[in-house]
């Protein structure tokens, strides 16, 4: 196992090369991803002679061999943050996140028939992963929620049992007036006013417009009992 030094101000890497930590940091994310690695392997050895069902298939040398040397050879990345200042940071942090799912557009690189290009977080700095379409919608469902979990989750007079009830009631106290009702707008409408597409029209001689004729069922197919258990993300 690597062989890690840590102290106030700074860390020793197993190449002997001396880490200083930056912005104010104890010690150096670059260190600390070494460290972890290396505890995580230790940790895992240890238990690997203890016929645990995680790691009984491990008692296998050239198994446990393999794995290891994947591990080691893998960028661990550890992500260190200043400790947030209140309320208001809170918010603002998490709002970056509650209409995130799996991955940005600014991550995306290219996409070609089989591959699809996208950033990931490495030591030291980023770089580009190609991986095949299927792995890639594989990744991309796996932060796909299971039925009756949400992200989030409204409390109070937000509630969805009684929210419309709750919320007159509050304006009523507050003489509030109630608001505008909400515009619905086909799907037309709204790309033309948002990206000003014109979805309908035909893409080769750019003046007939598609006309929908019958809604084509999706195929029912039976869900394997592994593929329906997930776990949340």
């Amino acid at each position: 196992m690597p062989v890690h030094a840590l102290v106030a101000g700074g860390a020793l890497t197993p190449e002997g090369e001396w880490k200083s930590p930056k912005r104010g940091f104890l010690f150096p994310v670059q260190a600390l991803s070494r460290v972890f690695r290396g505890k995580f392997i230790a940790a895992l050895s240890e238990a690997r002679g203890s016929g645990r069902p995680l790691v009984a298939e491990l008692a296998d040398e050239k198994v446990w061999r393999a794995l290891r040397q994947q591990l080691l050879a893998h960028d661990w990345v550890v992500y260190a943050k200043q400790p947030l200042g209140g309320p208001e940071q809170v918010l603002e942090y998490l709002g970056r996140y509650t209409h995130r799912v799996a991955i940005s557009n600014e991550r995306l690189v290219g996409m070609d028939e089989t591959l699809v290009r996208f950033r990931v977080r490495a030591t030291p700095g980023k770089r580009v992963l190609s991986v095949s379409a299927e792995e890639f919608i594989d990744r991309f469902l796996l932060h796909v929620l299971p039925s009756g979990f949400k992200r989030i989750r409204h409390y109070g007079l937000l509630a969805p049992a009684a929210k419309a009830t709750r919320l007159a009631l509050a304006r009523q106290a507050l003489s509030v007036p109630p608001p505008d009702p909400v515009i619905k707008a086909t799907v037309e409408d709204f790309l033309q006013r948002v990206d000003r597409a014109q979805w309908a029209r035909c893409p080769h001689c750019h003046d007939g417009r598609f006309v929908p004729t019958a809604a084509i069922p999706p195929l029912s197919q039976a869900t394997p009992q592994s593929a329906s258990v997930r776990g949340p993300p």
